[in-house]
Order: structure tokens, then C-alpha cells, then sequence
């Protein structure tokens, strides 16, 4: 079988950072651009909490959504499986620098939050009671401040 292209990316270079994955046309003719946002170095790094990343996920889905230049630009938002980052994917055709200011209100939301997650009843979450709300916003604080603040080229270009 095909390695897909994601497997191809040099993992034991990868940095923090936002990463154009792919730019998909359908057959419908819309443009799909779908996005790496690398919270942790692979293979170099812890990955991130279960509890903490599930958090995330209901806090930067519920921002993204609801944002007033971006919502009905944004199809997805979720957790990588390896735990080391999120996928975002968005409709049209952007650039990793597209994306960047977004990603930094994104996470300064998420850093910031206060309350009760949303989504997070027995009703409308399938495992309520695994987020960590203080985890999600320690991790969102250090991608933050470590990563999008001072971002460069090598944070948003896959490693060859």
C-alpha cells in the first residue's frame, strides 16, 4: 500500500507550529485546506494530556465556530491521535501564515477561559468527565507564548 503523504513528513525534525498538511479539491470543486497545528515536538516531547487535549478540543471548536471572519470557513477541528497537535481544516485555499493570527486568538481563548467547558455534559460529549480544564489552559499558555508569539519559517514549513 501507499504511504500517504502525512506519513512522509520528517518527524524527527518537526517543530512546534502550523503546518499546511494538504490542499484538497472535490469533486463538487470546493478547495480544502487542512492544517497542522503541532502543539508538541514528535517523538522529543511528551504528547499532550488525553484530558488536556480533550478540553482543547471542546474550548478551540467552540472559538473557531463562532468566530466572526472565520466560522463558516472552519469543517473541523480535533485531536491528532498521537497526541502531539491538532488538525484544522478549513474551506478555501490557505497558507500556514493565513492562519496564524487566528491560531493566536484561538489559543490566548483557550489560555484565558473560565467557566464550564463547553460541551461537556453527559448530554453532549461522549466522555464529559475526561478534560482537564487547568491542563488545557497551561499547554494552550506554552504553545502560546513558546510558539505562535514568536513564530518564524521553521514553524510553518515542514521539514524536508
Amino acid at each position: 500500500m501507499k504511504k500517504i503523504p502525512s506519513f512522509t513528513v520528517n518527524h524527527l525534525t518537526l517543530l512546534r507550529g502550523i503546518y499546511l498538511s494538504r490542499i484538497d479539491h472535490t469533486p463538487s470543486g470546493d478547495t480544502i485546506s487542512t492544517f497542522d497545528i503541532r502543539m508538541t515536538e514528535p517523538n522529543r516531547m511528551q504528547p499532550l494530556d488525553g484530558k488536556a487535549l480533550h478540553a482543547i478540543e471542546h474550548l478551540a471548536a467552540t472559538f473557531l465556530r463562532n468566530h466572526p471572519q472565520w466560522s463558516g470557513r472552519v469543517i473541523y477541528w480535533g485531536p491528532m491521535g498521537c497526541k502531539t497537535g491538532n488538525y484544522l481544516i478549513l474551506s478555501g485555499e490557505y497558507h500556514s501564515s493565513d492562519i496564524v493570527e487566528l491560531m493566536r486568538e484561538t489559543f490566548r481563548f483557550i489560555a484565558g477561559f473560565e467557566g464550564e467547558i463547553p460541551g461537556a455534559t453527559a448530554r453532549d460529549c461522549g466522555n464529559y468527565t475526561y478534560m482537564d480544564l487547568d491542563a488545557a489552559k497551561a499547554e494552550a499558555g506554552r504553545f502560546l507564548t513558546e510558539v505562535l508569539d514568536n513564530i518564524t519559517e521553521a514553524n510553518l514549513e515542514y521539514p524536508l
